[in-house]
């Protein structure tokens, strides 16, 4: 072998040793990385596992026996009876869906059609129908609940000497608490309404009004809504303490259980209308002696109620009209009527306190910032519900007042001023929700005290 032949397999195999050592090397490079790599992986675990939080578990309720309610101090609302529940006795606490785990909720007053409409009670394509309906009924009925559970709250504390801007609160607050308020998934359908006296609908008070006080005097319309996505229930009744407005709650509470015995799927308007006008006109009342004959008030209504609209578009009269339209399956309405000892016709009148964005309104490019923030507000917090200026000012929309002008000059959104009939008159009102499901009515809002 040649010198040169020697030196060069020399040089080789010492360049094999070099690749050698530093293929060691990288391989336990590599290995330490895998074991750094596998610490990690293991560090990474243990943190997820002490923030995976440990879901808390609901203390199981106990059912009870809640006792009556007495509400005797208030004219012509009936007790509330015993009844096995968990809900706490005195002061409702407990949440609508905790009270109904499984997510079915009490069904309401369920009463058969009549006629033709009678043979859909046992019908199978009408069951199936139903069932595919369940949803919204099951939003409905917790919305429901919800009302006759606050009502009946409400119905211990309303008394004379009340600020009304505190019986609002409270109630609001109460829904609030029960529904499990959640932006516009569940929470308040529309403002409190307490009108007074002669104020039959849509006055509520504004923020800081604590000199209106309810006297035992007055005869107080109470209607507050509660919606569950977006299925509102629309439910009123008045409140008085002197047995003089007898006669008057009396009435109301006649033609509206009236108007919901007509009420059904092709029943018409027409008839609906002229069936209350005449049993809240056969009342008459004696105030002061002088005997007032009872009026329905002609230019209020009744009406349907859409997803998130507490006015569907349809109106159900409370005097008799020509209208012909027919009630049709699917529908929810307000069955509600008003009568004076006045007129029987009502005016805009008071400061307005009631808005409500009109979800048809055009796109109108707005100059003004604080109007544009003010209808982001209004979008995000309410959408097409009804709201007042106090809740906007609870949503932090303090200065509204120029911005809220602009947006309704702007056709965006509609004021709703309260509806009053002349001075010194008295108005009542009562008012219950129900469905036309496709096998049977079902009066949704229907408790013990009316």
């Amino acid at each position: 072998m040649s010198s040169a032949a020697a030196e060069e397999m020399k040089n080789g195999a010492k360049k094999m040793e070099k690749e050698e050592l530093s293929a060691n090397v990288e391989a336990e490079d590599d290995e330490e990385e895998d074991e750094a790599g596998d610490g990690a992986q293991a560090v990474d675990a243990k943190k997820k596992r002490k923030k995976k939080k440990k879901k808390k578990t609901e203390a199981p309720l106990v059912p009870h026996t809640r006792p009556a309610q007495d509400n005797s101090a208030l004219r012509l609302v009936s007790d509330w009876k015993t009844a096995e529940t968990v809900q706490t006795d005195m002061e409702p606490t407990i949440p609508i869906r905790r009270m109904f785990p499984d997510g079915r909720y009490p069904v309401g007053q369920e009463v058969e059609y009549a006629g033709e409409n009678a043979k859909r009670k046992s019908d199978a394509e009408m069951k199936a129908k139903e069932e595919e309906f369940d949803k919204e009924l099951q939003n409905a009925r917790r919305a429901a609940e919800c009302h006759r559970q606050v009502r009946r709250y409400a119905q211990q504390f309303i008394r004379p000497g009340m600020p009304l801007l505190e019986i609002c609160e409270k109630i609001e607050g109460k829904v609030e608490e029960l529904i499990e308020a959640n932006g516009l998934e569940a929470g308040k359908g529309f403002p409190t309404g307490v009108s007074l006296n002669n104020c039959a609908a849509h006055w509520t008070p504004q923020t800081g009004d604590t000199k209106t006080i309810l006297k035992e005097s007055d005869i107080m319309k109470v209607d507050f809504g509660v919606q569950v996505g977006g299925r509102i229930i629309d439910c009123a009744w008045s409140v008085a303490f002197d047995p003089k407005f007898d006669n008057l709650i009396k009435a109301t509470q006649e033609g509206t259980r009236m108007g919901l015995k007509m009420a059904g799927i092709d029943a018409r308007f027409s008839e609906i209308g002229e069936s209350i006008q005449e049993v809240i006109e056969s009342f008459e009342v004696e105030l002061d002696g002088k005997v007032h004959r009872i009026k329905s008030i002609r230019n209020l209504n009744g009406h349907s109620i859409g997803p998130y609209r507490v006015h569907g578009g349809k109106s159900v009269p409370i005097v008799k009209t020509t209208e012909s339209t027919k009630m049709e399956e699917g529908e929810f309405y307000a069955i509600e009527t008003f009568c004076s000892t006045g007129k029987g016709y009502v005016v805009e009148d008071l400061d307005v306190s009631h808005y409500m964005k009109d979800a048809d309104a055009p796109v109108v490019p707005l100059r003004l910032k604080g109007a544009k923030e003010l209808l982001y507000a209004i979008n995000t917090y309410f959408g097409s519900l009804a709201f007042c200026r106090r809740w906007l000012d609870n949503v932090g929309q303090t200065r509204h007042l120029m911005n809220l002008k602009n947006l309704v000059d702007n056709g965006i959104v509609t004021p709703y001023p309260p509806l009053c009939d002349q001075r010194g008159s008295f108005t009542s009102q009562m008012e219950h929700t129900l469905v036309l499901r496709p096998t049977c009515k079902e009066i949704l809002s229907v408790g013990d005290d009316y």
